[in-house]
């Protein structure tokens, strides 16, 4: 059965946001979360290994359904009917799988990206669940056997399909910053900017699973641009004040405060406007008691900023769970040109055509892509 795929638009419900706070090139915009309903937790499991290979769907050993990776930890989600306690002690350090030894190396054998354990326990790989639908994309190659395709495309697609990214630990400033910030009493997530561009989001349902989690996002991985823009001293100022003309009692002075607040959380929504808001294409993936879990993808439209990632709402929409992904210009690049060969049933002359361009142009962006191997070497 086909994993349902709907267009609908990522809006932050039951969250707001907090001034940002700033570290060079890097600001981080805290998330705050006011009703805490407890029913949600989510808690890390740690993995040890140089390498993961999770089989998506079947057994492990067929080649078609496996994403290899590097997988530092996965996500424990835990909900009951009115309240649920994160997984403590050693029952994160479950050994699930099967760890190889490949020279000096250990290899981890793992059966798909979302599992269930316990009736009211799910494991998952946050942001791999994400990238493993972005990779999936078009992934099995042209239908029909066209003249202008290898014999590889035609037999086995995309495959392989492969992106690059950058883990945290990366840039030492982001180390630097997660270590300085403070985290507020309501904060449940951050949104993270380089250089004033939406990087990522990550936010989870409860305050204490973020404050739990919040180191681990130097293990977590970001789009090319967590590297760029490293000539910028430091990320713009962005001030607010209060006109004390209009200030005299301690009752005007709260007012304003709060005011100024909610232009901060305004202009710090706009700055994420590609993601809040965006309109995206989201695949329903489980169904958990009153939660829902889904991975998206946003337009891919060339010209504007375009994000992966996967969240979990309840049943009114309240957003319990996000964690996003900046694709870079390139990988936008990739990813769009396989989508209009997609809608183009795979047709050079029909796609070069949706695409207002030559074919001898559109096999030229193909092959310049990375994807010259799936057509045959004569094609022109």
């Amino acid at each position: 059965m086909k994993a349902k795929v709907s267009v609908t638009n990522l809006v932050p419900k039951g969250l707001r946001l907090a001034p940002s706070q700033v570290w060079g090139s890097l600001r981080l915009v805290p998330v705050l979360r006011d009703e805490v309903r407890g029913d949600l937790r989510f808690a890390q499991r740690s993995y040890d290994d140089d390498l993961t290979l999770v089989s998506s769907r079947g057994g492990l050993m067929d080649p078609s359904r496996m994403y290899v990776s590097y997988v530092p930890h996965g996500l424990v989600m835990s909900w009951e009917g009115r309240h649920a306690e994160a997984v403590v002690g050693t029952q994160l350090e479950k050994r699930e799988g099967k760890a190889l030894k490949v020279g000096p190396h250990t290899l981890r054998l793992m059966h798909r990206m979302v599992r269930r354990e316990e009736k009211n326990r799910l494991r998952m790989l946050p942001l791999h669940l994400a990238m493993e639908g972005f990779l999936s994309m078009c992934f099995g190659g042209p239908e029909v056997a066209w003249a202008e395709y290898s014999r590889e495309a035609l037999s086995h697609g995309l495959d392989p399909r492969t992106e690059w990214s950058v883990p945290g630990w990366a840039n030492p400033l982001f180390d630097e910053a997660l270590r300085v910030f403070e985290i507020h009493e309501r904060q449940v997530g951050v949104l993270l900017f380089h250089a004033d561009l939406l990087l990522s989001a990550f936010i989870v349902s409860h305050p204490e699973d973020y404050r739990a989690l919040h180191r681990t996002l130097l293990e977590d991985f970001y789009g090319e641009l967590l590297l760029q823009y490293g000539f910028l001293d430091s990320a713009a100022s962005l001030e607010s004040s209060i006109d004390e003309r209009r200030v005299s009692s301690l009752g005007e002075l709260r007012a304003a405060v709060e005011r100024m607040r909610e232009d901060w959380a305004e202009f710090q929504g706009f700055m994420a406007g590609g993601l809040f808001g965006a309109e995206v294409w989201a695949t329903s993936l489980y169904g958990a008691g009153p939660f829902h879990l889904q991975r998206f993808v946003t337009g891919l439209q060339v010209s504007e900023e375009n994000h992966i990632g996967e969240w979990v709402s309840r049943q009114d929409g309240t957003l319990e769970y996000l964690r996003t992904y900046r694709l870079s210009a390139a990988q936008t690049r990739r990813a769009y040109l396989l989508k209009q060969l997609a809608l183009s049933d795979w047709n050079l002359d029909r796609a070069a055509d949706s695409l207002k361009t030559t074919r001898a142009e559109l096999i030229l962006r193909l092959r310049n892509a990375g994807f010259g191997y799936l057509l045959k070497d004569s094609v022109k």
